[in-house]
C-alpha cells in the first residue's frame, strides 16, 4: 500500500489510537463496521474505515487530534436516527459514536439547568427533570432514542416547537471538540453573554464545525394544565384553514399537527390509534398553561374547528389518551412501512398560509407523476413531512420518488420556504443548496465553517453541494461506489 491511498492515513489513526486508547473501543471487524454504514436515511450506505466508540471527552479529543494530525475526515454520530444522511460514514475516516457518553451530570430545578453528556437520550432528561417540575421542551418525534449531541447538531425541533422553538433556544453552553482536537467551552450560563455567537453557529451546524461532548440545556418548567384534543376533517384544506383560523385568533398551541388521509391509514395499521374513521385529514392540538387560560382557549379551538368543516371533534380526558391521540402522530414515519415497502421522508417549509395550495400543488405532482405521498406536517410553522412512497423493486420507481420529491422542495422554495426545517441538510439535500442560496451565499457560510476546520475533516461532504475553499472534498459515496476495504487492507 503507498502512502498515497487514502486508507493508509486510517491505519496511522488506528495505531496512534492503539497507544493511547482501550482496545474495546476501537471496531475494525468490516462486519461492525457495516452496523454504522448509514443513520435513519437508509437509502445512503458507507462503511466507515474505522469506528471508535468513545467513552469520555478527553477520548473524543484524542480521536480528532488523530485524525488531524494524519489529514484523515472524521464524522460524528449519536443515536443515528437523523433522516438527512448527516451521519452517513467516510469511506476513508473515522466514525466517533458518542452513544457511550450519556451520564446526566446535574438538573438543577433551582435555576432551571440540567448539565448532560451527548448521548443521553432526549425523552430521560425530561423524565430526570420531572419530579422538580421541570422538563425539556424540544420533543423530536424519535425522543424516545435521540440523543442530545444529535438535536445539538441538526438544530431538532418536534411538534412542539411551535411555542417553543427549537433547540437552540434551549441550550446555555457546550463543551465542544473543535476539529483540531482542541476543547473549548462555547456559551455561559449568562442569559446574555457579550461577544459573538459562537454557541449559536456551532447548534445546527450538523457536525461540520466539531463534536459536542457537553451541554448546559435550559429546562421548561411544567404547566399547570395540558389539553389534547383531535377533530377530524373532509380533508386537508378543511384542517388548514381551521389552523389559521386558530392562530390568527391569537391561540398558541403548544403544537398543532395534520395528517392526511394516507398517513392516517398508515398509523390506524401501525398502531391502532383510533382516529376518525374516513376523515380526509386530522387535526392534533395541544393547549398548554394555567388551567383557566387553557380551558378558554380549547373551547375557541372546538368553535374554530366546526366553523370550519371538523365532522368530529374529541378531547383527551387524561394523560392515558392524550398518549393516545399523539401514538398516531408519533409513529407516522414508521408506520408508512405498513402501505409501502419504501419512501423518502422530505422535511420543507412553506409559510402557514400557503399550506392549502402547496398541498394542492403536491397532490398534482403526485397524481401526474404515478407517485404516493402521505402528508404529515407541523401545521402551525408550516414544516412539512411528505412521505413518498415507492417500491425500490420496480424499475424507475426510486428515481421517480426521487424525482417527486425534489419537486416538493422546489415547491417549498417557490412559496418563500425552506428545504429544511428541523432535519438538516446532511448529504441528502446538499444539491438542493444552490436552489435556495446563491453562491456568494454559500461562500459566506464557508467563510465560517472554514473558520473552525481549514482542513476539511469535520464531516465532509455534508450541507455544501460543492468544494470551495480551505481544500473540502465533499464526497457521498452509495454502497455501490464504496471501494473494498477490509481490516486486512486498512490495518
Amino acid at each position: 500500500m503507498t502512502q498515497t491511498d487514502p486508507r493508509a492515513g486510517v491505519g496511522a489513526v488506528l495505531r496512534d489510537l492503539r497507544e493511547r486508547l482501550p482496545e474495546h473501543v476501537l471496531v475494525t471487524d468490516p462486519a461492525q463496521r457495516e452496523t454504522y454504514a448509514c443513520d435513519g436515511l437508509a437509502a445512503y450506505r458507507v462503511r466507515p474505515a474505522l469506528v471508535v466508540l468513545v467513552e469520555s471527552a478527553d477520548q473524543v479529543a484524542e480521536v480528532v487530534r488523530a485524525c488531524a494530525c494524519h489529514d484523515v475526515p472524521f464524522v460524528a454520530r449519536g443515536s443515528g436516527t437523523g433522516l438527512s444522511g448527516g451521519a452517513l460514514p467516510h469511506a476513508d475516516g473515522v466514525l466517533v459514536v458518542t452513544s457511550r457518553l450519556r451520564t446526566l451530570h446535574e438538573v438543577r430545578p433551582e435555576d432551571q439547568r440540567a448539565v448532560v453528556d451527548p448521548g443521553v437520550v432526549n425523552l430521560a432528561v425530561s423524565r430526570a427533570a420531572e419530579p422538580g417540575g421541570y422538563y425539556f421542551a424540544p420533543d423530536p418525534s424519535s425522543q424516545q432514542i435521540c440523543s442530545i449531541g444529535g438535536n445539538v447538531a441538526e438544530n431538532s425541533g418536534g411538534a412542539h416547537c411551535l411555542k417553543y422553538g427549537f433547540t437552540a433556544g434551549h441550550v446555555l453552553s457546550l463543551e465542544v471538540v473543535t476539529p483540531d482536537g482542541a476543547q473549548v467551552t462555547l456559551g455561559t450560563e449568562a442569559p446574555d453573554a457579550p461577544g459573538y455567537d459562537l454557541l449559536g453557529a456551532f447548534v445546527g451546524s450538523e457536525g461540520t464545525l466539531g463534536v459536542a461532548t457537553r451541554a448546559t440545556l435550559r429546562l421548561t418548567r411544567l404547566p399547570e394544565d395540558v389539553r389534547t384534543c383531535l377533530a377530524g376533517f373532509g380533508g386537508t384544506d378543511e384542517a388548514g384553514a381551521a389552523t389559521s383560523a386558530i392562530i390568527a385568533a391569537g391561540i398558541v398551541p403548544a403544537a398543532i399537527e395534520i395528517m392526511d388521509a394516507l398517513a392516517v391509514e398508515a398509523a390506524e395499521a401501525a398502531v391502532s390509534c383510533g382516529y376518525p374513521e374516513g376523515a380526509g385529514a386530522v387535526l392534533v392540538v395541544e393547549l398548554d398553561g394555567p388551567a383557566v387560560e387553557v380551558e378558554q382557549e380549547l373551547d375557541r379551538v372546538r368553535r374554530l374547528c366546526a366553523e370550519h368543516g371538523a365532522v368530529e371533534f374529541r378531547t383527551a380526558a387524561d394523560a392515558a389518551e392524550r398518549a393516545e391521540i399523539w401514538k398516531g402522530r408519533k409513529s407516522a414515519f414508521a408506520a408508512v412501512g405498513r402501505i409501502s415497502p419504501d419512501y423518502i421522508v422530505q422535511d420543507g417549509v412553506v409559510p402557514r398560509t400557503s399550506l392549502p395550495e402547496v398541498l394542492r400543488e403536491m397532490g398534482r405532482i403526485s397524481a401526474e407523476r404515478g407517485v404516493r405521498v402521505a402528508n404529515v406536517f407541523h401545521a402551525g410553522d408550516g414544516n412539512l413531512h411528505p412521505l413518498v412512497l415507492f417500491d425500490a423493486a420496480q424499475e424507475g420507481a426510486t428515481e421517480r420518488a426521487e424525482e417527486v420529491s425534489g419537486m416538493i422542495l422546489d415547491l417549498c422554495v417557490a412559496h418563500g420556504g425552506s428545504i429544511t426545517g428541523e432535519h438538516g441538510v446532511g448529504a441528502d439535500k446538499a444539491r438542493y443548496m444552490p436552489r435556495m442560496f446563491e453562491p456568494a451565499d454559500l461562500d459566506t457560510m464557508q467563510l465560517l465553517r472554514c473558520a473552525f476546520d481549514p482542513a476539511g475533516l469535520a464531516n465532509p461532504g455534508k450541507i455544501y453541494p460543492t468544494p470551495r475553499m480551505c481544500g473540502e472534498r465533499p464526497r457521498v459515496v452509495h454502497a455501490a461506489d464504496e471501494p473494498s476495504v477490509d481490516g486486512a487492507e486498512v490495518f
